[in-house]
């Protein structure tokens, strides 16, 4: 054994099949794997381990899962927009983007997800060596997903090249570190035939597929004006429908379209923070799971949400099918915990490794300080655990205190291991201002 943790006295939070919870647990995990998990008293604890004791005011659970997030420096600066507007704001960073920018806006956002306890984000951006490289910094996983587009309008995305090209860097990193995936940055950007060769080069690398569709309504409409169809039965004209690929937000699908993703085993990825400040609409989470897709959550990164935190994609997520159901029972804390963690490994095929603690899968583990007042009691009654509850509905990214990652500690009491904090943060916002001198000098170009 190397390096082998031992944590006590914790409420473990296993979420595995059965949804075990441990009252009293103990963890033991070193950087191969997790070594064995149960009750205090059950489990051998090493001589040599390092020990933690929780002393029974800490939860520990999977790492958290993002499943659609876009890196980059300029939160807050594209706001009070709908989706159309908003895009073509946007694309004003793309077309002053450089490798340099690229580097400093994924470490921002991956050191934000980092600190509130995400192990895995799915990234769409571009220059997306420079994300791998920030995310072997800091030591999370991700999924990289270039924007590639081929519309002559839009010429400051990535192309077929440069994607293959992020397939062959990516080879020399761990595949459960760093994945490639392939990019469809929208429909409107990419052509028929860009569509029929990522589907090529997908089944040629066995890479996964990623892009969005029916965010807005309006969106939907001008796809179909533009193409004769809707968004999805356009997908599955051109091939790209399949297990592995992944759409993103999916709000307004109709049944026709759902049933093409349940039949094509397509999974999404819902993003319910951003899909409301967007004004976008409430995606119909509980028609997917009853036709058996894959659902995940995502926080769109912070250019469209202004914040990486799946605690607050989780009570979002929650409360916005609430509400727009009118069903006080709708998606539970339990079901949005699975989204956050399994559900999201499941989408992105690596739910044999990550996304629940159980002996064999690789430990990526973080800590929930609970001794604070806005997530007290930290006790059950008459068969009712508020820790879970209160978990989904108060917790926030600044209540994690510790983060492993494939066993090894990269946040210790809230201090990024890998990395000075301080320093990082002044080279980034220095790159933050040199980005928005260049940004000024072009203007938005309208989408649709």
């Amino acid at each position: 054994m190397n390096n082998v943790t031992a944590i006590l006295n914790a409420r473990i939070y296993t979420v595995d099949k059965e949804f075990r919870v441990y009252p009293n647990g103990v963890l033991v995990f070193d950087e191969d794997a997790i070594l064995s998990i149960g009750e205090s008293g059950e489990i051998h604890i090493p001589e040599h381990a390092s020990v933690i004791d929780g002393k029974g005011r800490v939860a520990v659970l999977p790492g958290l899962i993002d499943v659609h997030s876009h890196s980059s420096l300029l939160k807050g600066f594209s706001e009070n927009a709908q989706l159309l507007d908003w895009l073509s704001r946007y694309q004003r960073e793309h077309r002053v983007l450089t490798e340099a920018d690229a580097y400093f806006g994924c470490l921002v956002s991956y050191l934000e997800a980092l600190k509130g306890g995400t192990t895995t984000v799915v990234d769409m951006y571009r220059f997306l060596h420079k994300g791998a490289d920030a995310a072997r910094t800091l030591g999370l996983r991700v999924h990289l997903v270039p924007y590639a587009a081929d519309h002559p309008t839009q010429d400051f995305f990535e192309t077929l090249e440069t994607s293959v090209a992020l397939i062959e860097y990516c080879g020399k990193f761990q595949p459960m570190d760093v994945r490639p995936w392939l990019g469809l940055e929208h429909i409107t950007y990419c052509s028929e035939n860009m569509f029929r060769k990522i589907r090529d080069l997908s089944d040629r690398y066995g890479v996964n597929i990623h892009t969005h569709t029916s965010e807005q309504r309006e969106e939907v409409a001008v796809v179909q004006r533009l193409f004769g169809d809707r968004p999805v039965k356009k997908f599955h004209d051109w091939g790209i429908l399949k297990p592995g690929t992944v759409l993103a937000h999916c709000v307004w699908l109709d049944d026709a379209e759902i049933a093409l993703l349940a039949d094509t085993g397509t999974g999404v990825a819902h993003c319910p923070v951003s899909n409301m400040k967007l004004a976008s609409g409430a995606a119909p989470v509980a028609s997917f799971k009853a036709a058996g897709l894959e659902v995940g959550l995502g926080s769109d990164g912070g250019i469209s949400n202004n914040s990486l935190s799946m605690w607050e994609c989780m009570k979002v997520g929650s409360l916005l099918q609430k509400v727009t159901r009118l069903d006080a029972t709708a998606l539970g804390a339990e079901e949005a915990i699975r989204m956050a963690t399994i559900d999201g490994a499941r989408l992105l095929g690596v739910e044999r490794h990550i996304g629940s603690l159980e002996a064999g899968k690789l430990a990526d583990v973080i800590m929930i300080d609970l001794w604070q007042p806005h997530l007290l009691p930290v006790v059950e009654s008459e068969g009712h655990d508020p820790v879970l509850w209160n978990l989904v509905f108060a917790a926030q990214s600044s209540d994690v205190q510790h983060v492993w990652v494939g066993g090894r500690r990269v946040m210790s009491s809230r201090r990024l291991t890998g990395i000075d904090e301080d320093e990082a943060l002044q080279e980034i916002h220095a790159r933050t201002f040199d980005l928005l001198k260049r940004r000024a000098r072009v203007q938005a170009l309208p989408v649709g």
